[in-house]
């Protein structure tokens, strides 16, 4: 449920935010600026290697993969991809599975020492839990930002994993944005390097 007074919506976001978890791939609890600190290092390690990061999700969280990607490239000067074109989507949606919309691609285009960032506001759906294990399997790096539930099925799968316990799509989306804008703002710091 969400606040319906404006100062509680803003005091729930920012609890919310105040319990932002960060977990390793072992599911060991991070210091939150640890965990920033590790996601700009894997970042750098990527951009300085040539490497792609790609960003994937879906409906609002696509959109946000589409606005971080464009900001990391143009910001961050690196090389980024979202899996979101239209003709490829719809092509293995239909062809394939739409299950298979992000992990297809990544199984012909993903290489070792490229980076895998989901966002998913519930961190289960099948597509984004199928391209964090494809990117795995082949050498990626795989950072996995979720929120709602706290067993959610990324939280568990990434090398790093940052979770928002929030309780609506709304506060998620929301969340998920300042969070992403953090690490941004290490990105731009680090554009020359």
């Amino acid at each position: 449920m969400f606040s319906q007074n404006w100062s509680d919506y803003v005091k729930d976001s920012t609890d919310f935010l105040n319990n932002l978890s960060v977990r390793d791939e072992q599911g060991n609890e991070l210091p939150v600026d640890d965990g920033f600190a590790q996601w700009v290092e894997i970042t750098l390690a990527a951009k300085k290697s040539r490497n792609v990061v790609y960003l994937v999700g879906n409906g609002a969280s696509a959109s946000m993969a589409s606005h971080f990607a464009a900001d990391l490239a143009k910001n961050g000067r690196m090389h980024t991809q979202t899996l979101t074109d239209s003709g490829i989507l719809t092509a293995i949606g239909n062809d394939i599975s739409f299950d298979d919309v992000f992990s297809f691609p990544l199984s012909i285009r993903g290489n070792e020492g490229d980076v895998l960032i989901t966002i998913s506001s519930s961190g289960n759906s099948p597509n984004v839990v199928k391209a964090i294990a494809m990117a795995k399997s082949v050498g990626m790096k795989v950072i996995t930002v979720s929120g709602l539930k706290e067993d959610n099925a990324s939280r568990k799968s990434g090398h790093l994993n940052f979770y928002l316990p929030a309780t609506t799509y709304g506060y998620v989306e929301a969340t998920h944005g300042v969070l992403l804008h953090h690490w941004m703002d290490f990105m731009e710091l680090h554009k020359e390097n």
